[in-house]
């Protein structure tokens, strides 16, 4: 663990100058578009006004930017295209952890001239992919495995978000909700360690200071929590509306007679007009989200806003060109909040849209403990931790029930790549092999011929395919299987040989009755063996192990997934096609299969067996 604790701290240190680098390309190249001036303000887009109204060639600024995209999306790189995250889970899981220094370069360019040019982005996907990418090209200079390289990348992710951002907590609950896909101190601790160097180093050269600070109280009561609940429940359908936008959008450019080359230049077209309805709606929207945490931008302004953002949104990511998610998903949340708070008991002003933010956010990525401790960081107000968390809760109760995934992992279902996020404890890793190993073991002595091992495996009663060799005190000896068998008859063993010539040379694979079950499987994968001999200390034999044995694990696992079983009050009755006497079960208990886990299970058809 030392040496990634020092690369994380290393990664920490690249995440922060990613994330500074970024984001002054951005003030930079928007300045320029729309103000010509050589700065890094990062200036409103819509405050380029004519006689009170946004000026028309500002129509023109997003296609320029989107045409520039295209060109370095197709003749640089095509992982340039998109908002960052689905494509840094896919490097995690499917790439090796290994980014190429072109998408490190190209990356954060390509998110720079889209937001800087309008596009309403957020900074964070690009600034998490680029933060990735550079330290997986460090991570590519040492001899590491994947597992260590998947770690150094995360630690870079999440560095550039708290670069960003100033939310170190939340950046490491990213990486356990969406990108490390494991809780292991391996990796958790050098990711912490990078967030926590960010952190420290972002006081230096980007601000010390809350990004959004917000300082309104929070009533607790019967009354608010309903109010939070409601709040939850519209972000969450608003979450699955935004996922269902965004891939329709991606589904129509997809059936245009054009090379994707020239799909965001279609997508900005509807940006620009966006900003002429809506000058809040362009840009990364800082200012929008310190409005409405202010209580300023309400009623019709609000309405306005996430209707022509959501709009504009939806075009520009699914067109491919490159952008964040997380910045817009708190402006829409925070002012469907804002339209919302009318209809909310009273409290102070900007809360009821800080909790349509963290709900938005919670909801559409699926990460509601990531969202909550966002927004307490974010505001730097710990007493809404209660309220944001509730209300992230409902927003993802909602798009759990409406959706089968999440806007970041159904990009990445439909290039071919199921992906889970439940997560939950190896059943094999909990069972031990004394549990679950045959003890009533059939052998075969060393004195035995190979003529009778052979009329003995094809005799119709044997049912095993490989059997044991021990001596008259149950000592191991070898193995035989029926692989063994036919290649003595391919060969033409001479049958009057023993079992002990044939074993003599033979290299066992065993396990102990006290090793877990995950670590005698580990070892069956690596030395291909379907079953392995249990011996204890003394090398006696007491049991077998077979890929049978460690099927009926997950088979118990299943059922207490699936049956349910009431031991109290229960009321007597004959048993029926709904019970269900499961394995390992007992045959007093009621139980009452779950007939949508049992959709397609094999003793399903008609009644169950």
């Amino acid at each position: 663990m030392f040496p990634l604790v020092v690369f994380g701290i290393c990664a920490g240190t690249l995440g922060v100058i990613a994330g500074w680098v970024l984001l002054r390309m951005i003030g930079l190249i928007n300045d320029l578009a729309y103000y010509g001036t050589w700065s890094v303000r990062m200036l409103a887009p819509g405050g380029v006004l004519q006689h009170g109204h946004p000026a028309l060639w500002t129509i023109g600024v997003p296609v320029g930017g989107a045409l520039l995209i295209g060109l370095m999306a197709r003749y640089g790189s095509e992982k340039i295209r998109g908002h960052g995250i689905p494509e840094a889970i896919e490097a995690i899981l499917l790439g090796g952890a290994r980014l190429d220094l072109r998408v490190a370069i190209l990356k954060p360019i390509s998110s720079a001239i889209s937001i800087g040019t309008g596009g309403p982005f957020g900074a964070e996907g690009p600034i998490i992919m680029t933060g990735g990418a550079t330290a997986s090209l460090l991570a590519q200079c040492f001899a590491l495995t994947n597992a260590e390289r998947k770690t150094l990348l995360v630690a870079g992710a999440c560095a550039g978000m708290t670069a960003v951002f100033g939310t170190p907590v939340a950046a490491v609950m990213l990486a356990i909700e969406l990108l490390l896909f494991e809780l292991k101190p391996r990796s958790i601790i050098p990711v912490s360690v990078a967030c926590i160097t960010a952190a420290i180093e972002r006081r230096y050269c980007l601000t010390a200071a809350p990004l959004f600070p917000y300082a309104g109280g929070v009533t607790v009561n019967p009354a608010h929590a309903l109010g939070w609940i409601g709040t939850g429940l519209a972000a969450g359908g608003c979450s699955a509306l935004l996922t269902i936008l965004v891939y329709a959008a991606e589904d129509g450019f997809e059936k245009l007679p054009i090379h994707w080359m020239w799909w965001p230049v279609f997508g900005s077209v509807l940006v620009g007009i966006g900003g002429i309805l809506d000058p809040a709606a362009l840009g990364v929207g800082y200012p929008d989200i310190a409005r409405l945490l202010a209580g300023t931008l309400v009623g019709t302004a609000a309405i306005r806003l996430v209707l022509v953002k959501a709009a504009i949104w939806s075009a520009a990511l699914g067109s491919g060109t490159s952008g964040g998610v997380l910045a817009p998903l708190l402006i829409m949340g925070g002012a469907l909040g804002a339209v919302l708070a009318p209809a909310m008991p009273a409290a102070a002003p900007g809360f009821w849209a800080a909790l349509g933010m963290a709900a938005m956010m919670g909801g559409t990525m699926r990460a509601p403990l990531t969202s909550t401790l966002f927004a307490v960081e974010l505001t730097g107000n710990h007493l809404i931790l209660l309220p944001v968390l509730t209300a992230s809760m409902a927003s993802m109760a909602v798009t759990v029930l409406l959706m089968k995934r999440s806007i970041l992992t159904e990009k990445i279902a439909r290039r071919g790549h199921h992906l889970t996020r439940e997560y939950s404890v190896n059943p094999l890793a909990v069972t031990r092999v004394r549990e679950i190993m045959t003890t009533a073991v059939e052998t075969l002595s060393p004195g035995t011929t190979v003529g009778a091992t052979i009329q003995h495996f094809l005799s119709p009663q044997t049912r095993h395919r490989a059997f044991p060799v021990v001596d008259a005190e149950y000592h191991l000896l070898g193995l035989v299987s029926r692989t063994d068998v036919l290649s003595w008859i391919r060969d033409s063993i001479p049958p009057e040989q023993t079992l002990t010539t044939m074993i003599q040379n033979q290299i066992l694979v065993t396990a102990s009755p006290e090793e877990t079950a995950d670590t005698v499987a580990a070892r069956m994968l690596t030395h291909h063996a379907p079953r392995i001999p249990v011996v204890d200390a003394e090398y006696l034999l007491v049991g077998i192990l077979s890929r049978a044995d460690l099927l009926h694990v997950h088979h118990h696992a299943m059922l207490a997934e699936t049956y349910r079983q009431q031991f109290f009050f229960r009321r007597r009755r004959a048993a029926s096609p709904s019970t269900y006497p499961g394995r390992g079960v007992p045959q007093s208990a009621t139980i009452v299969p779950n007939q949508k886990e049992l959709a397609g299970h094999p003793n399903a058809s008609g009644r169950l067996k």
